[in-house]
């Protein structure tokens, strides 16, 4: 059933995101906002789908407590879904991605248009230059900036290293970081065909106010993101285990 549904989900998935695609494409040669409105329209959708095919809801800990000001947000990455749903969530956040997501037609046109700050990773300094001018302009419009510093998607419970492009960020704009744990890896895999029910929990951290040194500072980030993952990882096995009879 898990397989079933899975497999009506992607082919919805594409359907839903081709149908926006072929109807919504003038809000390209229109005011930014328009291609904001897309995107929440189709992460809505992205969710309805989740929520009444596959049987995944979410749940946000903290989002009332997040700042009213632009925060870098340094998130913890284990699906697909973490770029779908994060970035609206969490106030119109300026995402930095991949320079080859650009190239992606369609929705490289509408990620460039929503205002992502794209990093080519084979430019060294001069592309940490370019991230941290983009990421001042978002800043100073107001917006966060939502950064993995891992910079890919990690599975759950497997290690990867903590990049320094975020305490060049953190460094660079005097902004507080806000971790964010999340275990969407549980049920919407990396390069995972099946989708598993259940709920996909993301948890905003207290921020790291600025000032620490870089060593600190990206020290403690992976600490506390890291315990609370597995928090998050601990709370939904034993969630799952069923009830003794």
């Amino acid at each position: 059933m898990t397989a079933l549904r899975s497999a009506l989900f992607n082919l919805l998935f594409f359907a839903w995101t081709i149908l926006l695609a072929v109807t919504t494409w003038p809000a390209l040669l229109l005011p930014r906002r328009a291609v904001v409105a897309v995107y929440h329209l189709w992460r809505r959708g992205i969710d309805a789908l989740l929520r009444r095919v596959v049987g995944i809801e979410q749940r946000w800990i903290g989002l009332d407590r997040r700042p009213a000001g632009p925060v870098i947000y340094a998130a913890k990455h284990q699906s697909a879904w973490d770029t779908i749903a994060m970035p609206g969530r969490l106030g119109d956040a300026a995402v930095v991605i991949k320079r080859e997501l650009l190239w992606i037609p369609v929705y490289g046109w509408f990620a460039a248009r929503y205002g992502v700050i794209p990093v080519d990773r084979s430019a060294g300094s001069a592309a940490l230059r370019r991230m941290l001018a983009r990421a001042r302009a978002a800043a100073a419009a107001g917006r966060s900036i939502l950064i993995f510093p891992q910079g890919t998607r990690v599975a759950p419970g497997a290690a990867a290293p903590y990049h320094p492009g975020v305490a060049a960020l953190y460094a660079h704009l005097g902004l507080p970081v806000v971790p964010v744990a999340v275990d969407s890896g549980l049920r919407w895999g990396r390069r995972a065909f099946l989708k598993r029910p259940g709920t996909i929990t993301v948890e905003l951290l207290p921020e790291i106010p600025p000032g620490l040194d870089r060593r600190r500072f990206l020290r403690r980030l992976e600490d506390e993101t890291e315990t609370a993952t597995d928090r998050l990882a601990a709370a939904a096995a034993t969630s799952a285990r069923p009830a003794p009879s």
